[in-house]
């Protein structure tokens, strides 16, 4: 059950914590006790679970009713639960937030708006609502300590966020921060006099989240604080340390002396019952501790923010702990594309203004209420762990392995059912659904439930009845569909013939072996196979027709063994050696397949032109486009080749990069002349498409011809400008999407979904000519090119005469 838990928080001592699991919510101890289910609703979804601070409650949403609404249940799952609507129209609601006094709970919905909700009234309050849908940022909304205000980020009209209050007295929200910076993760200080946020001046392009040009630019950002009341002083005043004189240290110390005597004899008096100052305290020697109380005196709050003398970093959250502590959790500055990035936390201490590590590796954090307690998530494994000092690998792991839920599939499958239809009706783009009537289909698809005999078919009516929306990007899939043991296969990258009674080795792909995801078993060192030469054995077995030549890999993907290999089909001369063969040679036999057209490109062309392919508009068009243009240039011209794109961001980056002018050309005193933009191909560009291009890969074709780079060679794309994000996922793990934005253009059309861009100059790879070696639309890319080039080439002149300023 662990590996479905969907969301995490903790107890306000982090006595425990609690998760949202296959759409039930349990409590784990943090030590000792035994996992508790609260719910116990295999009917209903329960999502979002949260701790008020006071200990008592446990705030989610559910969908029991039909809609989800926030339900509010005892800590320890007795006595009845308090049910809240949260109105008209339906939605998905998002991070219950309880305030500090336990008494309001903040969320947000899909539709981009921020609210409360009193726990006695159960009156939703909308607070604000964003400008723009932003799937890498949120409101990030806070609580201050005296739950008065509602801090948080929101999206201004140039893209970036500001930081904004929320006053609950007065019903106005107020900006803090100047709009000229990107502001975000606002946190009040527990001690309510400042309000902590990161601030950005470097996002640029790192706004444009679907585009590609968003991709690989640094983010630093820096830590603030608002000092919230007129007249107290900065958290970062300058501090001094001065010698006082000795006759000052024996006033000091006689009126220390005279001071305890006092509070002696008071101390006698309460003990005696008189009241005196003492009768104002608790316990003896402890002052009762005052509310705080939160003022923010709006005017001229710009000029008392100040920094805080924390390093600049990619923080991505601020969390408060105890008051004058502030924890940073933080990734590099430009993270990887091919792995997600790990998060740092470090804690910050306003008393010594140091910042030290705290935990590290880790993807998910949580403080408790109190500020004493952690909830970290690393690697598969969820802990508990004291915030006084740094956590120890290890410490505080939660026991989950006891975690389980009771299941009903039918009753799931009824829920999920459901929840696919709201899916739809919220977060697919246009709210009229391509005009089909969402209620009357539902109904119309409810009587098949009945007939499904497994998960696998619940899926495939997922697949039939969405179908009636008419769109791209409608995937199903997931879920607790049976997986049978699978026995891993073996491959060598090659291709294979029969002669002379054996399998010969027709062709081996080189791959690049330093680079480990093209590691080619046969061309590694000392193994050295060669086109033309037989496989022999493999561990020890003869290896002849008619028996299939890959039954003698099974199961040795990743695994050593040892074949035997050599030139003649006799054996004579053969040797052993040892392979490990792949799992997949998917990646070498595209790479090959890109470089034989990288080649036939250079043969076709003398030599003038390059060739790039660009097998989607994400993490793998990036690094291909980067790798293999830019390498290319002192090229005359380029055929880029899209086909078979798979989609992923709008590649405007790539857009810009290939239409850059010639701008200007430069001499030094030695070496050869070089030009600007020194990086570019400065001739006539052609695309080549396909009907295997969709999504990303109908954007990139599209605005090729906007900008009239150059031809589109080829066959229409897929027709597929629709986009995909961000869904909630089923309660048995599957999903379901709606797209949730659509490309229009600048004529007020949709000018290609469900239409695709068809090519200026037709050309279909027929089969026969394929397997005859012929790449026809290739051919022809390179054809116009040269034509292009002929009419139009490149051209740098040369420099002018050197200047003399001395000539009489």
């Amino acid at each position: 059950m662990s590996d479905k838990i969907q969301a995490a928080a903790i107890s306000p001592a982090g006595a425990r914590a609690v998760f949202e699991a296959r759409g039930e919510i349990l409590t784990v101890p943090g030590e000792k006790g035994d996992i508790r289910n609260l719910t116990r609703t295999t009917a209903a979804a329960e999502r979002d679970p949260a701790w008020s601070p006071d200990g008592k409650s446990i705030a989610y949403f559910s969908d029991e009713s039909g809609e989800y609404a926030l339900h509010i249940s005892d800590q320890a799952g007795s006595g009845t639960v308090k049910k809240i609507s949260l109105g008209n129209p339906p939605s998905f609601f998002y991070g219950p937030l309880w305030s500090p006094d336990s008494k309001r709970i903040a969320y947000t919905d899909k539709r981009l708006n921020l609210w409360y909700v009193d726990v006695e009234k159960g009156a939703p309050v909308k607070v604000t609502t964003d400008r723009y849908e932003d799937p890498t940022s949120a409101f990030n909304e806070n609580w201050s300590p005296d739950s008065k205000w509602l801090a948080y980020g929101k999206l201004l009209e140039n893209h970036m966020r500001a930081v904004f209050v929320y006053s609950l007295e007065t019903g106005k929200e107020s900006q803090i921060t100047d709009g000229i910076s990107d502001a975000r993760y606002p946190v009040f200080d527990k001690g309510g006099k400042s309000l902590f946020f990161a601030v950005s001046t470097d996002v640029g392009l790192s706004t444009g989240w679907l585009d590609l040009s968003s991709f690989q630019h640094p983010v630093l950002r820096s830590v603030y604080a608002a000092v919230l009341k007129k007249g107290d002083p900065s958290p970062v005043e300058p501090q001094s340390d001065e010698e006082k004189p000795t006759d000052e240290k024996k006033d000091a110390a006689g009126g220390d002396k005279g001071k305890d005597a006092d509070k002696g004899k008071e101390s006698e008096k309460g003990k005696e019952g008189g009241k005196g100052k003492e009768g104002e305290k608790g316990k003896e020697g402890e002052k009762k501790e005052e509310p705080v109380k939160v003022t923010i005196d709006l005017d001229g709050i710009g000029q008392r923010i100040v920094a805080l003398p924390i390093k600049a970093a990619n923080y991505v959250s601020l969390d408060a702990g105890k008051a004058g502590t502030l924890f940073l959790s933080e990734i590099v500055d430009v993270p990887r594309l091919t792995e997600p990035p790990a998060v740092t936390v470090s804690k910050f201490d306003l008393t010594t203004r140091k910042t030290e590590p705290f935990v590290g590796g880790i993807n998910a954090f949580v403080v408790s209420a109190n500020g004493e307690k952690v909830l970290y998530r690393q690697g598969q494994g969820w802990f508990i762990t004291g915030t006084a000092v740094v956590v120890k690998p290890g410490d505080g792991a939660l026991k989950l392995d006891e975690m389980e839920v009771r299941v009903d599939p039918r009753a799931e499958w009824n829920q999920m059912y459901h929840e696919v239809w709201r899916i739809q009706r919220d977060f697919l783009y246009d709210p009229n659904h391509h005009g089909l009537d969402l209620k009357a289909a539902e109904k119309k698809y409810a009587p098949y439930l009945k007939a499904v005999g497994g998960r696998a078919d619940l899926n495939y009516l997922f697949d039939e009845m969405l179908g009636e929306i008419t769109i791209g990007h409608m995937f199903i899939a997931g879920g607790d569909v049976p997986k049978p043991k699978e026995v891993k296969g073996g491959l060598l990258g090659a291709d294979y013939k029969i002669e002379n009674g054996r399998y010969r080795f027709a062709r081996v792909f080189n791959g690049e072996n330093w680079n480990p995801d093209l590691r080619a078993p046969l061309t590694q060192p000392g193994v050295d196979v060669k086109a033309g030469d037989y496989l022999l054995e493999v561990e020890g077995r003869e290896v002849r027709p008619p028996a299939e030549v890959y039954s003698f890999f099974e199961n040795t993907g990743g695994k050593q063994i040892r074949i035997k290999v050599g030139p003649n089909a006799d054996g004579k001369d053969a040797r052993e050696v040892t392979v490990v063969p792949l799992p997949s040679d998917f990646a070498l036999r595209n790479r090959a397949w890109e470089e034989d057209n990288r080649r036939k490109v250079d043969e076709l062309s003398g030599g003038k032109l390059a060739y790039v392919h660009v097998p989607d508009t994400a993490v793998g068009g990036w690094l291909n486009f980067n790798r293999f243009y830019f390498a290319q240039v002192g090229k005359q011209g380029a055929v880029i080749d899209e086909r078979y794109n798979h989609g992923g961001e709008v590649a405007d980056y790539i857009i810009d990069m290939l239409k850059r002018p010639l701008r200007n050309c430069a001499i030094s005193r030695e070496g050869e002349r070089f030009c600007s933009p020194l990086a570019q191909i400065y001739g006539p560009k052609s695309m080549i498409i396909n009907e295997m291009s969709g999504s990303g890969g109908d954007a990139l074709p599209w605005m090729f011809k906007q900008d009239q780079i150059g031809p589109l060679v080829g066959t229409r794309t897929w027709g597929g400008l629709v986009g995909i994000y961000s869904y909630p996922s089923l309660m048995d793990g599957g999903f379901v999407t709606a797209p949730r934005v659509a490309i229009y253009g600048l004529h007020g059309e949709w000018e290609v979904e469900n239409r695709g861009i068809s090519p200026d100059i037709e050309v279909e790879n027929v089969p026969a000519s394929v397997a005859a070696g012929h790449d026809r639309q290739l051919e022809k890319a390179v054809e116009v090119t040269l034509e292009a080039l002929k009419k139009n080439p490149v051209v740098i002149p040369g420099h002018p005469p050197y200047p003399n300023y001395h000539k009489k």
